[in-house]
């Protein structure tokens, strides 16, 4: 099968299309014939030598297509069936992909906008529970959360996440996503110096519980805002978050698995949407990769396999 591959760290240029063996799922899993796989940012911090080492690696844990081949014990979906769902291999920017994770393709939403969800809603989801976790009552209903970096993909989904928990959400974001953010009931501010000012014009006593989406270094003006490191929260800032004592997300602590079934279900009754920003086909991934790094592009990038 075709697939992504590096077999040395470098620019997008270290990326090419291979040929790999075929998998196989074993119990409990599914194989999909890939028809579109979600682009993330650890895919170029990985490409860059920044995570894992070993070479050569293949890229992404993520994507949506039609189910081909079932695992001992799978009784949930059929040969045929659209699923969109997640895998450990990372190697989902392929022809075939092993699935342990699914949920079906909601009707009318095409599979580019589905393998835009996985990881997506997963962080989202991941991180509005841990954000809970740091106050005394994990109920977010009636508080006040400011979102850093709310009109980008996990930052929408975290806002329309939050928002359906009965949060009032607070949204970061540069001067052209305010519509953006207010059309999804956030209430938008713009990012840059001030920003501390112009949130407490919207919230004199500051906030209750900050999300650091964006990792753009401002973790002490969170921190301020929301009355001390133990309620802020980052997915994106590691140095930081050990520099300032915040709490970093991460899935190896147990992932949100839940969100993936609870996002296709919101979106089939029309309470969610997460905007694509582009596709490329699957030859095109270097320069899915430069336009990722460039930052210039809302919603999710991804991949077209044909």
């Amino acid at each position: 099968m075709k697939a992504a591959q590096f077999s040395r760290f470098g620019g997008p240029e270290v990326l090419e299309i291979v040929d790999l063996p075929e998998p196989h799922p074993a119990a409990g899993e599914i194989r999909i014939a890939v028809h579109a796989a979600g682009v993330n940012a650890s895919d170029w911090k990985k490409r860059q030598g920044l995570m894992d080492q070993e070479l050569p690696q293949t890229l992404g844990y993520e994507a949506a297509g039609v189910v081909d081949e079932l695992g001992d014990g799978v009784t949930d979906v059929a040969i045929g069936d659209r699923v969109v769902g997640a895998g450990p291999s990372g190697a989902a920017q392929a022809e075939l992909f092993i699935l342990s994770d699914w949920a079906p393709i909601p009707p009318g939403l095409d599979f580019a906008d589905a393998a835009a969800l996985p990881a997506v809603a997963e962080t989202a989801a991941r991180a509005l529970d841990q954000l809970g976790e740091l106050s005394e009552s994990t109920d977010l209903a009636g508080r006040t959360i400011l979102i850093n970096g709310a009109s980008g993909s996990v930052g929408s989904a975290a806002t329309q996440l939050a928002i359906g928990r009965g949060a009032r959400v607070i949204g970061t974001a540069g001067p052209s996503n305010q519509a953006y953010l207010a059309s999804l009931g956030a209430v938008p501010v713009v990012y840059g110096d001030g920003l501390a000012d112009r949130v407490r014009d919207l919230s004199p006593g500051g906030v209750d519980l900050a999300l650091d989406i964006a990792g753009n270094g401002i973790l002490p003006e969170l921190i301020d805002l929301a009355g001390g490191a133990d309620n802020v929260l980052t997915v994106a800032d590691v140095n930081g978050a050990h520099a300032h004592g915040v709490r970093f997300s991460r899935g190896d602590g147990g992932r949100a698995t839940y969100a993936l079934p609870l996002v296709a279900g919101l979106i089939a009754d029309g309470a969610f949407t997460l905007p694509v920003g582009q596709t490329f086909p699957l030859q095109d991934i270097a320069q899915a990769h430069r336009v990722g790094e460039s930052g210039r592009v809302r919603g999710k990038l991804v991949l077209l396999v044909e």
